[in-house]
């Protein structure tokens, strides 16, 4: 694998902030990952930036009166732009992402974020929350013409207790999502044993392994008719 670029976005509110500390995690894990795999290439290891929305409330204000990416919110949107693969996460408020995070991601070009593989996580006080994978990020991440990983993650308050016994369990969660934006990032299929704990998404088909562009054009097209179908079932409810 060549030096690839890995953006993370995090857009926890807090400091210290249990969204940083899961994208973190993720990072660590991506980066395992990576190591893993080219055990005979340590300089392969890819290249990390992580964007902590909080220091950019002002400019991302500006940017949205503007129309375009001013300042420090602008060189964060070229890095999204330019990235090879995405983490993005957010604190989970009134059952949806931040407003924050969304003013950022309403910036992004369109067709700057086709076919990138993105990785999507959330945090919550409760676990209740944690549909907010697969009813908020995973449709706008769609619509973005991304392609997102089968597995979500989502860490609750308790998952960071190491008494509650759900800390191992979140540890698989960040493992198995890591892999599977590795798979993306070098062009392979998702491992078919790698289902989603939280959520769940269209792989690559058989026929696109042999090609990482016919892979992610495969899979972007499968979003597409992932989230139509979804759409059609919830009018067929209304």
């Amino acid at each position: 694998m060549t030096v690839q670029h890995v953006v993370a976005v995090n857009a926890g509110l807090g400091d210290p902030s249990s969204t940083r500390m899961l994208v973190d995690r993720l990072v660590g894990a991506v980066v395992d990952e990576v190591v893993l795999r080219d055990a005979g290439h340590p300089d392969e290891r890819p290249a990390v930036e992580v964007i902590d929305l909080r220091d950019l409330i002002a400019d991302i204000g500006d940017s949205t009166a503007a129309g375009f990416g001013v300042r420090a919110a602008g060189r964060a949107l070229a890095a999204v732009h330019a990235a090879d693969a995405l983490i993005v996460a957010s604190p989970v408020f009134n059952g949806s992402y931040s407003g924050l995070f969304k003013s950022f991601v309403d910036l992004v070009d369109v067709d700057a974020m086709a076919g990138k593989p993105v990785l999507i996580a959330a945090t919550g006080g409760s676990p209740r929350h944690s549909m907010v994978l697969d009813h908020a990020m995973r449709p706008l991440f769609a619509y973005l013409r991304t392609i997102v990983v089968p597995t979500g993650v989502y860490a609750a308050a308790e998952d960071w207790a190491g008494t509650y016994g759900d800390t191992a369990v979140l540890g698989d969660r960040v493992r198995r999502a890591a892999g599977e934006l590795v798979d993306l990032m070098i062009g392979r299929r998702p491992r078919p044993d790698a289902g989603a704990v939280v959520g769940s998404g269209s792989g690559v088909s058989g026929s696109a392994l042999g090609n990482p562009e016919e892979a992610r054009q495969t899979a972007v097209e499968a979003a597409g008719i992932a989230n139509f179908a979804r759409l059609l079932g919830a009018e067929a409810q209304t």
